[in-house]
């Protein structure tokens, strides 16, 4: 069946070769490239313009909130999008990844904090147009059976990516020769030339798979749906948006409630550990001494590495939640990045850090395919983009917490010790895989006929 030939109501997707699954999910290399470049370097940024350590929370808040205003916007108009040539997710992809680029090569060229802080707003806005409408791309092109495969090729990509992005840096100053310090306010050479790198990587992959890559146009139910559900304009998308909290799936809600405490590990993390172990382990004095530097590019290294693990692990995730199940999967991997997170503060050799970070990348790999997995085959078809977007709120609304709270607890709690913090992260975590593990129902064989699971999914909305 051509990708460009309607499927008939009721009809099953047909199975995707391994070469269009890689196709689909090229464009979340690039992607992800951006977002790592930001997540690995914006705190020492953001410390080089002169932030204290209880002001970095805030200064994240930008993805957050981005994420929590734009994701489920995109999610319902990609719904509603169709354009011949371009498709329906594929616009969204090219417009964000065409103004995040642009952001990533200005970034480097901050001249003070609030510059750099607005042009996160503004590489945040616009890398979640480019990425919420690819995890419905996923669930629009692949039938249940392969929606593991597929969002793991997603986390495969993520991972390496990842692990690139987050180690120019330390490329860029040991293999070409780029300085990791500079003066006072000045944004280091290998920082800069790696924000360039990252800005050519996120265009280029989102165009290969926008050009590679088809979908499949609305059958005529949904065109006559869409132009009844249009008449409201403004109106109509917010009480859809609204209308589509309230009635989740069951399921949807427990995964929600397992991200809610999953991400904040990750969130801390990225928020403290680059800087922590440039003054922890590396005995920096100051964002100019030499040891910040080098222990912020090593910082680097160690997370390009869990994302080196992420990709390893991204080939073998699919058989063994395919003999565990879905949800067992998950919730071993989160305990044992928790386990990666929690022992980051009884390092003393730096080189342990590259185990922390094993334990880290198992369980990013199974954070960016489980959730949507055990979520993608109980969503309906034509609201997927919308509840992938509100899906996100659980994602965001916990990194809002933090930044709008963790100022407090970072100051009369835990001392402003950025190790500390990378900690609390850890057990938010364990809290997460206990959630998953206990509460999720998950059936037998789940992964093989989506249209039984839609059924099952059915039933147990009219029982609760």
């Amino acid at each position: 069946m051509s990708a460009n030939t309607p499927l008939a109501s009721g009809t099953h997707k047909p199975r995707l070769s391994i070469s269009q699954i890689v196709n689909m999910s090229v464009g979340f290399f690039g992607i992800q490239f951006g977002w790592d470049l930001q997540r690995a370097n914006m705190g020492p940024i953001y410390d080089v313009l002169g932030a204290n350590p209880d002001e970095i929370p805030l200064l994240f808040l930008a993805a957050p909130l981005t994420g929590l205003i734009v994701q489920p916007i995109i999610g319902y108009m990609s719904d509603r999008t169709w354009h011949p040539r371009w498709g329906r997710r594929r616009p969204y992809f090219l417009i964000g990844a065409i103004l995040s680029s642009i952001a990533l090569i200005f970034m480097p060229h901050s001249p003070a904090l609030w510059f750099a802080a607005g042009l996160l707003w503004v590489l945040d806005v616009f890398g979640n147009v480019a990425m919420e409408p690819f995890r419905a791309f996923v669930a629009d092109k692949l039938p249940d059976s392969q929606l593991n495969r597929g969002f793991v090729m997603q986390s495969l990509m993520i991972g390496l990516g990842g692990s690139i992005a987050s180690a120019l840096p330390w490329i860029m100053t040991n293999i070409f020769d780029k300085k990791n310090t500079a003066a006072k306010g000045i944004i280091a050479d290998n920082v800069r030339y790696s924000f360039y790198i990252g800005a050519f990587f996120f265009l280029a992959a989102v165009l290969y798979t926008v050009f590679s890559s088809k979908e499949y146009p609305p059958t005529e139910e949904e065109l006559a749906r869409r132009k009844a559900e249009g008449k409201g304009g403004f109106l109509s998308g917010a009480r859809e948006i609204f209308s589509s909290i309230a009635t989740m799936p069951p399921r949807m809600r427990i995964i929600s409630l397992v991200q809610f405490f999953t991400w904040p590990g990750l969130f801390l993390m990225w928020f403290y550990y680059s800087v922590a172990v440039a003054y922890n382990i590396f005995g920096a004095t100051s964002d100019t001494d030499p040891a910040f530097g080098n222990g912020r590019d090593f910082a680097g290294l160690t997370l390009a590495f869990y994302n080196v693990v992420t990709f390893a692990f991204a080939f073998i995730l699919p058989n063994i939640a395919d003999r565990l199940g879905r949800k067992w999967t998950h919730g071993i991997c989160l305990a044992i990045g928790a386990l990666g997170l929690i022992s980051v503060a009884w390092v003393h050799d730096k080189n342990m850090l590259f185990l922390c970070m094993t334990c880290v990348g198992i369980a990013w790999t199974s954070i960016l395919s489980m959730p949507y997995a055990m979520l993608g085959g109980v969503l309906p078809p034509h609201k997927v983009g919308i509840y992938m977007g509100i899906f996100n709120f659980f994602i965001v609304l916990p990194e809002i917490i933090a930044s709008l709270g963790f100022k407090w607890i970072m100051n009369n709690l835990l001392n402003n010790d950025r190790l500390l913090a990378v900690q609390v992260g850890g057990y938010l975590m364990i809290l997460a895989a206990i959630i998953c593990v206990a509460f999720i129902k998950e059936k037998k064989n789940e992964n093989v006929d989506e249209t039984q699971v839609a059924e099952m999914e059915i039933l147990e909305n009219r029982s609760v």
